[in-house]
């Protein structure tokens, strides 16, 4: 419990600074870039603070000078650290609207162009969505959680159809990121740090030029077995009925 509240308020007082550097990156580089590399550093604090390591896979399946959309499942808070701290490129996150509402640290989001959603707005989400595919068409990738929120019990859960239609439009290819380990140090409705291993597992990109938004149930359901092949069969969870691949060109897509 002690590292527990240890964890809580280096939380807190790394994330105001970190927020204000975030915020006069932005200010000085117009880019975000280097907003996004402080909050890099902010995930990398707070992982050794709570006594997690990460390990990483895959990372050759990847060019970090390339945009993707990557698609990872969401088990805990600790998915954030791990994702924005051992990602090795620049990338903007899709999140919901009420993190941007939080004092300082909002701004600093903003200033790193991370892109904000409104899930209880359709047509809102939906330009939210057609924004990040524009961001990713201009060469910056985006990062989603198809689940739309946190597992309860840390087993894989069905993929909502929005971050699938942002990866159509932008016609760059989708990575499956697999993540597993981040439930056990703190469940959705937990409070209590556990330190553990997270493992990450980059797939190969999944190319979009060609998909159409009548096969978009087949990609949801193509990344959603390749993220769910690599997690460990406790966070597995239900399998999903498998769908023909659409007729392209491209033989991974078959």
């Amino acid at each position: 419990m002690l590292r527990s509240l240890l964890f809580y308020l280096i939380l807190f007082v790394v994330t105001v600074f970190c927020s204000i550097a975030a915020i006069c990156a932005a200010l000085v580089t117009r880019t975000g870039n280097g907003s996004h590399l402080v909050g890099r550093l902010w995930s990398r604090i707070m992982l050794f603070t709570s006594g997690v390591k990460v390990q990483v896979e895959g990372l050759d399946n990847i060019n970090p000078e390339e945009a993707y959309v990557f698609a990872a499942n969401h088990q805990s808070q600790f998915d954030i650290f791990t994702i924005l701290g051992y990602l090795p490129t620049q990338f903007r996150w899709l999140a919901k609207k009420e993190l941007f509402r939080i004092p300082i640290f909002g701004a600093a989001m903003k200033g790193a162009g991370y892109i904000s959603i409104d899930r209880s707005n359709r047509k809102e989400a939906f330009k939210s969505i057609d924004l990040a595919a524009a961001r990713v068409r201009e060469g910056t990738s985006v990062v989603i959680f198809p689940e739309g929120t946190r597992s309860l019990d840390g087993k894989l859960q069905s993929f909502k159809k929005g971050g699938f239609h942002l990866a159509i439009k932008s016609k760059r290819p989708i990575v499956p990121v697999s993540i597993s380990g981040a439930f056990s140090i703190l469940p959705k409705k937990g409070f209590r740090v556990r330190p553990q291993l997270v493992k990450v597992y980059i797939g190969e990109p999944v190319p979009t030029a060609d998909i159409t938004p009548q096969s978009r149930d087949w990609l949801i359901s193509e990344i959603r077995r390749r993220i769910q092949e690599k997690l460990p069969p406790e966070e597995k969870g239900q399998p999903e009925p498998l769908r023909s691949p659409p007729f392209v060109a491209d033989s991974k897509l078959r």
